[in-house]
């Protein structure tokens, strides 16, 4: 091996390798996130210390939305956006369509907790109700 050229490792930390390849802006939202139970590894809840290999399934659940990658190339160091894109595998489902987005409700934010009118009426559209 040439001099000052390292070997690539075999395993990194699941927040710290999730950072690498810019799936979360800092490393700390990437702790964060792991200790929230936000981030599972093969199936199961990880901690931030977590080892990650090539091959390994990581599923983040972050901002209302599933992400599903597989893990390429392990790296430790964050790299820029077309070297992080060959690190892993995005098996991600496609966001919903805008006009499911447009039908679900929404209540303004600040409004405080829906009435028993609204609660009922919720249940009733999402079929909770023995009615």
């Amino acid at each position: 091996m040439p001099q000052g050229e390292q070997a690539a490792p075999t395993q990194a930390r699941v927040d710290s390798w999730t950072w690498a390849v810019r799936l979360f802006k800092t490393r700390s939202a990437a702790a964060e996130a792991c200790r929230g139970g936000h981030v599972r590894v093969n199936g199961t809840t990880a901690k931030p210390a977590h080892p990650v290999r090539p091959g390994d399934e990581i599923r983040i659940r972050a901002g209302g939305v599933e992400r599903i990658v597989i893990v390429e190339r392990v790296i430790t160091k964050r790299v820029g956006p077309p070297v992080a894109a060959q690190c892993l595998i995005d098996r991600s489902p496609p966001p919903p369509s805008r006009e499911i987005l447009a039908t679900m409700p929404r209540r303004d934010r600040g409004s405080g907790r829906p009435t028993k009118r609204e609660r009922r009426d919720t249940d009733r559209l999402l079929g909770r109700t023995e009615d």
